[in-house]
């Protein structure tokens, strides 16, 4: 692309993980900066500008300077200023990194607004449980590679575990434990605290069956539950469990 190619970089946002905004300007004169960069038409502008601060949420905040809002609202103004001129493009770049559960939210959904519109984005994120909310298809990338590609419920059936089972219970001795890892299917069992966690490679009655070893048992235990993996179960089976840098 070259540097006045216009009516290109005009369909695109781009939203960096690093906050990049004036610290001179207030929040809508921000917007207005980066939206003028593409929208010359004052009228237009002026109602794109007002469309990109109520979906972030900054109806408060227009007058305000940049170092007199939190993290989460530095966040909210970055993007609006990313997508007020209304891309067709967008690259997000860990937009939720380090806010607040208020901010996230409120981020979360004005993305989801943005893709309902018909906007194209393109999201990177270490949080599988946003990928699971806000993406249609999922590229797992580790060190440059592509590891694997689909919809979500496509990456969940890579999953080498068939389902997960926790069991909340007080004062487990070792020897259930070590009865429980030899039932049928069972692929691990962790147990820290009050909670017992079990990974099944296949079945599908694998908690009815858990349930009745307890009885016979007489396993106390106060809350059980089953689930299907997720996605971050399949991410950390493709890129492993070590700690990175």
């Amino acid at each position: 692309m070259q540097p006045d190619s216009y009516d290109i970089k005009a369909k695109i946002g781009v939203i960096f993980q690093e906050v990049a905004v004036f610290q001179e300007l207030t929040v809508y004169e921000n917007i207005d900066y980066f939206c003028g960069l593409y929208i010359k038409d004052k009228n237009k502008r002026k109602q794109y500008i007002e469309d990109a601060i109520q979906l972030v949420g900054l109806e408060e905040f227009k007058k305000f300077y940049p170092k007199q809002l939190s993290g989460g609202l530095l966040r909210r103004l970055n993007i609006a200023c990313g997508i007020a001129h209304k891309p067709e493009l967008i690259f997000l770049d860990e937009p939720t990194v380090a806010v607040d559960p208020q901010s996230r939210n409120n981020i979360l959904d004005g993305i989801k607004k943005l893709r309902d519109n018909g906007a194209t984005i393109v999201y990177t994120t270490h949080y599988m449980e946003e990928v699971e909310i806000i993406c249609d298809r999922v590229i797992i990338l580790d060190k440059g590679k592509i590891l694997a590609n689909g919809t979500t419920d496509e990456l969940k059936e890579l999953a080498k575990i068939e389902e997960k089972v926790t069991v909340e219970v007080n004062n487990l001795e070792e020897k259930y434990i070590e009865q429980i890892k030899k039932l049928e299917n069972v692929d691990e069992v962790t147990y820290n605290g009050n909670t017992l966690l079990i990974t099944y490679k296949k079945g599908k009655n694998n908690l009815v069956e858990l349930i009745d070893y307890m009885k016979e048992e007489n396993i106390k235990y106060n809350k059980i539950y089953s689930e299907r993996p997720t996605l971050n179960d399949v991410f950390l089976e493709l890129t492993g469990k070590g700690l990175r840098d």
